[in-house]
């Protein structure tokens, strides 16, 4: 049987043949609304920035799946449905991470729709994870969740 592999190792083995080099990585990011009309957002333990939870697609998932995913791994949640607003790129979705390596992100942006669940940090990419009216947002924010929010919401 042969091993699926996840996004850890694909990048992992990506980054052994090219460094810290640029590559193209495809992945989801998720809106989540409260009822209050406050914006989830999560302050990142790698980058010590608020931004948006979503992340990289593990191969042969969907974008929507990916969606799925990550906003369980990063947040606790799940949503009934998501709703697909945008796919972006280009030079403002260019980010270099503190360890040095350097991506050009491909997001597929969803609302998720009717989330549940608890709020929970267990993946450890997480700092804290909040909801902010979109006129009380915090500081620093990631470049690209600020692009996103101004666009969409």
């Amino acid at each position: 049987m042969k091993k699926v592999m996840n996004i850890s190792d694909y990048i992992k083995d990506i980054r052994k043949l090219i460094g810290t080099r640029p590559f193209i990585l495809t992945g989801s990011t998720i809106l989540v609304v409260n009822e209050s009309k406050k914006l989830l957002l999560q302050h990142r333990s790698d980058t010590e920035e608020w931004g948006l939870p979503g992340g990289a697609m593990e191969p042969g998932e969907t974008l929507e799946q990916t969606a799925a995913r990550e906003l369980f791994e990063e947040t606790g949640l799940r949503a009934k449905e998501f709703k697909f607003i945008d796919v972006l790129s280009g030079k403002d979705f260019y980010s270099k991470y503190p360890n040095g390596d350097e991506v050009y992100n491909v997001i597929s942006v969803y609302q998720a729709i009717n989330t549940h669940g608890e709020l929970s940090m267990a993946d450890g990419e997480s700092i804290d994870l909040k909801y902010f009216a979109l006129n009380e947002l915090p500081s620093p924010m990631d470049k690209r969740a600020e692009l996103i929010i101004k666009k969409y919401l």
